[in-house]
């Protein structure tokens, strides 16, 4: 027996016989004579979006992330058409082989292919066929959408302040006063977009789609013309028909404070540049990662968190390298000196001789959750008693011929074997981090190999390392 997920994904451009209700339908029938058991919480469904982008679809990327995760529920995701997965070759390739390593597999409903060689070539020409599609369709859609923009017309959501109604822009109140205060604030207090965005948060206002404020946003609600009535869409400019609650002598003035705010240029030096502590280090606030803020005259950053810096996160949390440095070893020097610090041991696929009984054990653990999911789908009514009791069955003849198998292999390692394993790791990497020979990339390498990440509570001046050890 095999738990999967459906995915569901009805663009625009489908007929009737794509609608969500017949590929759900179709989806379950198929799963119920194959053996998979298909919870309702793993019915993963987009309605009205592009399947060219997966970024784009939220339900995918929730079950891409499901699916890639530790716990690994899914077996299988059944589709009803591959271009319902994703109309994108190269896209469609790399998800595929992702899940594939998660040894998870996709399924075509109306597109069954064969096994081997040929069946990887079958899919490769049904990728082509769905790309090829896509791509002229698209086509069709930009020519239509190009001839709508010159006639003043409308092809995208209204901003922050409106919502369409009967395909024309309508004012939103409660939202307009939003953008008025953005206005104000930045024309008349002359906050920066960081400022505003940062007091919008704190008020608890909301975003269009209910997030919160960063200084991006807020500059995007100051730089469209869409507010002074002009619809602005591919370089086609025209003017709209609507209401519009922004002074285009307002606009002008936010305007002219933009240009001279870009000449003179970023407000925040650039934290992209290389550092060993990119991406280790989090804010134990919101979660973010603290990224590197600024550098002195002598080579030392600092860091800072990334949501602050843009003004969805309310706690500062920086600090220079100058202090993370001993910290982070001092922490490390504790461990190999034997001091009681928990962390995480997490195990690779090439663990030699007890790779086999992990692998049972993990099996086995699996069970338990699979007895979940089929009480769940007679419980939502998507199984009946008499499916469930065929499945509970299955699952318990799958249990007893797991626990003979585990009977028959070897005992793990050793707690003590771990724990001398883990420490020649961390002795490692404390002697490539503190010598100062040591490369950037070599320090973030042997920091990688034995820490998870690194959370920094500011308030309580607290360093928390989250160690894992890959034997």
């Amino acid at each position: 027996m095999r738990i999967g997920a459906l995915y569901i994904r009805v663009s625009t451009d489908d007929q009737i016989e794509y609608s969500p209700e017949a590929q759900i339908r179709l989806g379950l029938e198929y799963a119920k004579k194959n053996n998979i058991v298909i919870p309702k919480e793993f019915i993963f469904q987009d309605d009205g979006i592009s399947g060219r982008k997966a970024a784009n679809r939220p339900d995918f990327q929730k079950m891409i992330t499901l699916a890639k995760s530790e716990a690994h529920p899914l077996d299988v995701i059944i589709v009803w058409k591959f271009s319902r997965f994703a109309r994108n070759q190269e896209e469609s390739i790399v998800y595929k082989n992702l899940l594939k390593k998660s040894n998870v597999e996709v399924i075509s409903i109306s597109e069954p292919i064969p096994d081997g060689f040929i069946g990887e070539l079958v899919q490769r020409i049904f990728e082509w066929m769905d790309e090829y599609y896509s791509i002229n369709l698209s086509q069709e859609v930009l020519r239509g959408m190009t001839q709508r923009a010159m006639k003043g017309q409308y092809n995208t959501a209204p901003p922050l302040g409106y919502k369409m109604e009967k395909g024309i822009p309508v004012v939103i109140p409660e939202q307009a006063e939003i953008v008025k205060k953005i206005f104000y604030m930045y024309v008349n207090e002359r906050l920066s977009f960081f400022e505003i965005a940062k007091k919008l948060n704190t008020f608890g206002y909301k975003t269009k789609r209910g997030g919160k404020f960063q200084n991006r946003t807020v500059a995007y609600i100051i730089r469209n013309e869409f507010y002074i009535g002009k619809i602005v869409w591919n370089k086609i400019k025209q003017q709209g028909d609507y209401e519009t609650f922004i002074s285009e002598k307002l606009f002008n003035q936010a305007k002219a404070i933009d240009k001279n705010a870009t000449r003179k240029g970023k407000s925040r030096p650039s934290s992209t540049y290389k550092h060993w502590l990119s991406g280790m280090l989090v804010c134990s606030s919101c979660g973010s990662r603290l990224v590197r803020s600024y550098t002195n005259k002598t080579g030392s950053s600092s860091f800072q968190c990334t949501a602050y810096n843009h003004g969805a996160c309310t706690t500062s949390h920086m600090i220079s390298e100058s202090k993370l440095t001993p910290a982070i070893l001092d922490g490390l020097k504790k461990v190999i000196d034997g001091a009681n610090i928990s962390y995480t041991i997490k195990y690779t696929e090439t663990d030699e001789m007890d790779s086999e009984r992990k692998m049972l054990v993990k099996k086995i653990n699996s069970i338990k959750v699979k007895e979940e999911r089929i009480k769940e789908a007679y419980r939502d009514g998507i199984d009946t008693l008499e499916e469930y009791k065929l499945n509970k069955e299955i699952l318990k003849k799958e249990k007893e011929t797991l626990m003979e198998l585990l009977k028959k292999c070897p005992e793990d390692k050793s707690s003590e074997e771990n724990n001398n394993l883990f420490t020649n790791s961390i002795k490692s990497a404390y002697d490539i981090i503190s010598a100062p020979s040591s490369t950037a990339t070599q320090k973030h390498e042997a920091l990688r190999s034995v820490i998870d990440k690194i959370v920094y509570d500011k308030k309580n001046d607290i360093l928390s390392l989250h160690f894992y050890l890959n034997n």
